[in-house]
């Protein structure tokens, strides 16, 4: 392995890391979620406007995309607040779980948005994380509610990464990225004025509570995405998705350090949580020799 590869190697779970962290920070800050979100969004756009900013790269955006760009954050903007309100609503292993489920809509939603059709194994794995779901909610059947919104989350996540996808063919990543941060926080922006929020709250927010937000929007959203930009002109598909994959077991086992018992769940959850991976890897697997035998 040359040195490049072993660096960005390390550098994508480091990123792996940082996601990992981010139900973390999600459950200790004291914020609702659609506060945080906004503060997320807002502060991470930012970032990434001013690095395009001093890199000298194109920031505008095509006014055929402008609607898009909007609509697509919309969607990332709901994503996170369901997101955090699972955290919220359920705890942190339960959500990250739920969430593992993204992989399951991609495969569904792939042959209505991107045109591609539903392959085979991809309806078998389904099956499996469909059984690992329910394993999970027999088991942790007190946190419905956190799973409902952990599964609309993951649909969001697969419907904007689709789109994206669409979006990339037209558009580089990072401007993808900054319209959808800014469009999205200010579509929440909105809606907390609507409902009556008071933007003096931040004001009062702790020095704890701005850390939190801080390391959401500087690492979590802006530094995670530059970074993994750059890895993947290094390493392959394959290796960054397998890694990304890993993002909910360093969640859970993070959580159950921090958290303690509040975060300990039984045997059969975690044996659910373990079928939803295997279905994943293997569903990465598959790709990867489907990749191998069409060159």
């Amino acid at each position: 392995m040359t040195r490049d590869k072993l660096y960005s190697l390390l550098l994508l779970h480091l990123i792996v890391l940082i996601f990992g962290f981010t139900g973390i920070w999600g459950k200790l800050v004291s914020l609702e979620s659609a506060p945080l979100v906004f503060l997320r969004m807002l502060i991470g756009g930012s970032l990434i406007g001013v690095f395009l900013l001093v890199s000298r790269r194109k920031w505008r955006l095509p006014l055929n995309m402008t609607l898009k760009m909007a609509l697509v954050g919309l969607i990332v903007a709901a994503h996170w607040i369901t997101f955090f309100e699972a955290i919220h609503r359920s705890n942190v292993s339960v959500t990250l779980s739920t969430m593992a489920s993204t992989s399951l809509f991609v495969a569904v939603l792939t042959p209505i948005i991107g045109g591609g059709k539903l392959k085979w194994y991809e309806v078998w794995l389904g099956v499996v994380v469909i059984v690992g779901l329910a394993m999970i909610f027999g088991f942790a059947s007190g946190f419905w509610e956190g799973m409902v919104l952990a599964l609309i989350s993951a649909f969001l996540a697969a419907l904007f990464t689709l789109l994206n996808a669409i979006f990339i063919r037209h558009i580089d990543s990072l401007r993808i990225t900054l319209w959808e941060m800014l469009f999205g926080a200010g579509v929440v922006a909105i809606y907390l004025g609507v409902v009556g929020y008071s933007f003096e709250d931040f004001l009062h927010l702790s020095g704890l509570d701005w850390l939190w937000v801080l390391l959401l929007a500087v690492l979590a959203t802006a530094f995670a995405f530059v970074v993994s930009v750059q890895v993947m002109k290094v390493l392959s598909p394959f290796t960054v998705a397998i890694s990304v994959n890993l993002e909910p077991i360093y969640s859970i086992i993070l959580a159950l350090m921090i958290f303690g018992e509040e975060e300990r769940m039984s045997w059969g959850f975690y044996m659910g949580s373990a079928l939803i991976l295997v279905a994943i890897l293997a569903n990465a697997f598959f790709k990867k020799k489907e990749a191998a035998y069409a060159k």
